[in-house]
């Protein structure tokens, strides 16, 4: 892959780090290519029991489309009529939230910096979010004279509530990351100086736990906002058949019964 992401497995932990720091980690169409390809991958490897998503540099987590790369784009779509530059939507952007929110484990961002436009969009599709307390978060898209995009209209609403939502997508501002946390945008709060480490922790304790419960967690709560109470009892039928027929299970009940912590096997 190249070195705009970086991409390394370890004992379980697929960590994605963009790794831009010079431009803020901005997303050119090498890197979104790249990104799309290691959130692919990580979703798709059964070796892989939980992703960390994090970013080179201190100063930003991701500050979404490289503009500077954009304005050329559009001024090659004005000469050609093509309208082949907002196609990165469907081609990149889409793909790679489809990869976060459908994975089957756990991911955890790792945000550093400022999560602006698709880079906030991206952080919320993580299933947690482990953010320094220089961080910062900004819709963006209003104020390029653009809608949502990389989900954020779903999962943005999800978050905050769909009033909130509207007021931080329509008028754009710099949100603190102590704001954030308690929007609930942060799921946990520590020094910068202690990021790496925390969210390395984090996303290593679920890399050790019941893969397959993780996944039903995660099943469970997408379709239950967006289906009735019956739907859902019926869905958390199936999914706790499925994780209750794990080894996962089988192991969890077996060390309660001895007093012994549990060695999770991810199946």
């Amino acid at each position: 892959m190249a070195d705009t992401v970086l991409y390394e497995v370890s004992d379980g932990l697929a960590t994605i780090t963009l790794n831009r720091p010079e431009a803020m980690n901005a997303l050119n169409i090498a890197t979104k290519v790249v990104l799309r390809e290691a959130a692919e991958a990580a979703a798709s490897d059964e070796a892989v029991r939980a992703v960390l998503l994090t970013a080179a540099g201190d100063r930003a987590f991701c500050v979404g489309q490289d503009l500077k790369e954009h304005i050329g784009l559009l001024a090659a779509d004005r000469e050609t009529g093509s309208g082949h530059t907002m196609s990165t939507v469907g081609e990149h952007y889409n793909p790679i939230v489809r990869a976060l929110t459908g994975a089957p484990k756990p991911v955890v961002a790792a945000v550093n910096g400022v999560a602006a436009g698709a880079g906030f969009g991206f952080a919320l599709a993580a299933d947690y979010r482990v953010v320094a307390d220089t961080a910062a978060f900004n819709t963006s898209f209003a104020g390029v004279a653009l809608t949502a995009d990389s989900g954020i209209s779903w999962t943005l609403p999800r978050v905050v509530g769909p009033a909130r939502a509207a007021d931080l997508l329509l008028f754009p501002r710099s949100i603190t990351a102590q704001e954030a946390y308690e929007l609930g945008i942060a799921g946990r709060l520590v020094p910068a100086g202690e990021l790496r480490a925390e969210a390395e922790k984090t996303a290593r304790a679920l890399a050790e736990g019941p893969t397959v419960a993780y996944a039903a967690l995660k099943e469970a709560v997408a379709y239950g906002l967006t289906h009735s109470l019956e739907e859902t009892l019926e869905k958390e039928d199936e999914l706790q058949t499925r994780a209750g027929q794990s080894e996962d299970h089988a192991i969890a009940v077996q060390a309660f019964v001895n007093k012994e912590r549990p060695k999770y096997l991810g199946r």
